[in-house]
């Protein structure tokens, strides 16, 4: 059975997250050899939004897509980005004149194609319109392409990641969910076929509050003054999965969590970071 090895990392959150990634993803690559690489970005800035110059460094690094979330447009340098290069995703199911694009259909390297639909939940977020009817919109467009569909599902509520691996459940190849920044351990193949994760995770300082400096949301809970969030560098690690789909019908065959921990920061990086 011939099948495509996708590689998802998981909200890839500030310079120590960047970091993490660096360090782990050859390993990575030479472990599992995906054919086709996808990092959730949103976060890695500084925990806000992406530039152009991160955007430009994960391509380098080998990765095909780049998907988002609520934090998208953080940065005003994300925005030609989102307009300009089709392989940066923001949520499909934002208004019409958004900035930017929620899917693609993109060659695999090893053959045939694969589409990338990126969609932002509804509960405890705002702006966006409904996810299910946005993908039910856009299947069909990418069904006459490829059989292999991968979406991420940026959302707050586990609730509505559920819904929707089960509302997509042998129509797309995998549900990731992302957003919450815990990686959760219900991975699994739904009854149709489709892989199927709550949350993929965060590839990030985990000596934090979900990316954030513990001390400071600690704070913000213990006083309810606003504090300024500032991004942990501590202790990162790498999250995400790895999915492999069959090559012609699209189904998956199995799906793996990652949790790979970075090497310890020596001395001179520090400093060289600092």
């Amino acid at each position: 059975m011939d099948r495509v090895r996708i590689l998802f990392v998981a909200d890839l959150f500030g310079a120590a997250g960047r970091r993490a990634l660096r360090d782990r993803l050859p390993d990575l690559n030479e472990r599992y050899r995906p054919d086709f690489r996808i990092v959730n970005c949103e976060n890695a800035a500084g925990g806000f939004g992406f530039t152009g110059k991160i955007a430009e460094e994960l391509f380098e690094a080998g990765f095909d897509v780049l998907t988002g979330g609520n934090h998208s447009w953080d940065r005003k340098e994300s925005l030609p980005f989102l307009r300009d290069r089709d392989r940066v995703l923001r949520p499909a199911n934002f208004p019409a004149g958004t900035p930017g694009r929620g899917w693609g259909v993109y060659p695999i390297p090893s053959g045939g194609k694969i589409g990338v639909l990126n969609l932002m939940g509804r509960v405890f977020l705002e702006g966006a319109d409904c996810p299910f009817r946005a993908a039910d919109a856009v299947l069909p467009r990418i069904a006459r392409e490829t059989p292999i569909l991968f979406v991420d599902m940026h959302a707050e509520a586990t609730s509505e990641k559920v819904a929707m691996g089960w509302h997509l459940d042998g129509r797309v190849s995998a549900v990731i969910g992302t957003h919450t920044h815990v990686q959760t351990a219900d991975e699994r193949l739904l009854p149709g076929g489709t892989a199927y994760i709550t949350d993929a995770g965060m590839t990030g300082p985990q000596d934090s509050v979900i990316g954030v400096k513990t001390e400071l949301i600690l704070k913000r809970f213990l006083t309810q003054m606003p504090v300024r969030f500032e991004a942990s560098t501590r202790n990162p690690y790498v999250h995400g999965v790895v999915v492999d789909v069959d090559r012609e019908t699209g189904r998956s065959l199995r799906i793996e969590r990652i949790r790979e921990p970075a090497a310890v920061e020596t001395e001179e990086e520090r400093s060289e970071r600092e």
